[in-house]
């Protein structure tokens, strides 16, 4: 950067912050925990808002907030009551941290939420983007907080063709943010760069006519906008296939399994599972096809392929079709069998649980969909 864009900077400085800041509070949306700079609540909608729809968010966060008001009631809570009231959030992973940090607010800091970047970032779970949000909002830091959001503005704003897939890319919008942002309303700014970046500078068809940013904007001065960002493609998500077995045993009860304490998933229920190759997935979905609609039950023959054949069932003739689940680096195909069975069958980490009863135990996402689908196809 030369001495005369330094000095441009410097002049123009004030006109933007005025001019930013003057649209957002004109314009800004209703969030329930825009109302407060208690940190505690700020940090929850963060790490809900990550990679969720706002829509979604806020009926979240007001029962999350209901059932645990405080950080120690947080850190008390139990993880299978903290999971059911993170159902259908997805990344569980989320949830978890967030307990582990309230733990570590009552035990390192005396149950009093931090108020330095450097002890923030402390906290399991919550990196540079959250920590900027949080310490502007809750306790006016100067701190941007950079996410792809504010990258993708920024990468118009300012010209910068870093690519925004790369980690090290981060450092150079930092730099460029600090330059820019309100040392007297900086959680303001930051969530007028959030605002901004939601309905005005999206990532297609940016509508700049209606951006208070447009006489600063590199891009629109040199109707460049739609090389901005520079984005590299990530690696799609690697398939994997699976068989889903949905067995009822005589007084209408249906066999879930546990996941591991570890890994995706960790503690959820669902559905048993079996990891099959794409070539036995795509030939069962095509040998036991829907679209002769039968819906009777009936008893494999010896050389039929079963789905399940380790388990004592009688398997209905088609299956109820496909559903998908992405997860950030997994797409899972799973193909649903129901089935009855007379006779007990016990796995590691099961029990039978009556579908009324299922709002006892936690289901991700994954098991929601299958369950929905079962309800919509099988004939009892």
């Amino acid at each position: 950067m030369n001495d005369q864009e330094k000095q441009w900077q410097a002049q123009e400085i004030t006109d933007f912050q005025t001019i930013f800041l003057k649209w957002y509070y004109q314009n800004k949306r209703y969030l329930p925990w825009r109302t407060t700079t208690n940190p505690y609540q700020i940090w929850i909608s963060e790490i809900m808002s990550q990679q969720t729809r706002i829509e979604t968010v806020v009926g979240y966060y007001h029962r999350f907030m209901e059932k645990y008001p405080t950080i120690e009631a947080l850190a008390q809570a139990e993880e299978s009551e903290l999971l059911k009231v993170w159902e259908g959030l997805g990344y569980y992973s989320r949830a978890r941290n967030l307990q582990i940090a309230a733990q570590q607010v009552m035990t390192t800091f005396a149950g009093e939420f931090p108020a330095t970047i450097t002890e923030i970032q402390s906290l399991k779970g919550i990196g540079p983007y959250t920590a900027g949000a949080i310490g502007s909002i809750a306790f006016s830091l100067p701190e941007p907080a950079i996410d792809g959001n504010l990258m993708r503005v920024g990468s118009r704003l300012f010209g910068i063709d870093a690519d925004i897939a790369k980690a090290s890319s981060r450092k150079v919008f930092d730099q460029a943010f600090r330059e820019i942002i309100s040392t007297e309303s900086p959680g303001d700014m930051n969530q007028a760069f959030m605002d901004l970046g939601a309905s005005v500078c999206t990532p297609k068809q940016p509508d700049c006519n209606n951006c208070p940013l447009s006489k600063f904007c590199y891009a629109y001065k040199t109707d460049t906008q739609e090389k901005y960002p520079v984005k590299t493609k990530k690696e799609p998500p690697k398939d994997v296939y699976y068989f889903v077995a949905v067995i009822e045993n005589a007084v209408g009860e249906l066999l879930i399994v546990q996941r591991p304490t570890q890994g995706l998933l960790a503690n959820m229920w669902h559905f048993p599972l079996e990891e099959v190759s794409k070539v036995a997935f795509l030939e069962m979905k095509e040998k036991m096809t829907p679209q002769n609609q039968q819906g009777d039950l009936f008893l494999v023959a010896e050389e039929e392929v079963e789905p399940f054949p380790e388990f004592p069932v009688v398997w209905q003739k088609r299956h109820l079709g496909e559903v998908t689940h992405v997860f950030s680096h997994l797409k899972w195909h799973l193909l649903l069998f129901y089935g009855r069975t007379k006779e007990e069958i016990q796995l590691e980490n099961s029990q039978w649980l009556k579908p009324l009863d299922f709002s006892q135990v936690v289901f991700p996402t994954m098991q929601q969909k299958l369950v929905k689908q079962w309800l919509e196809n099988v004939n009892h």
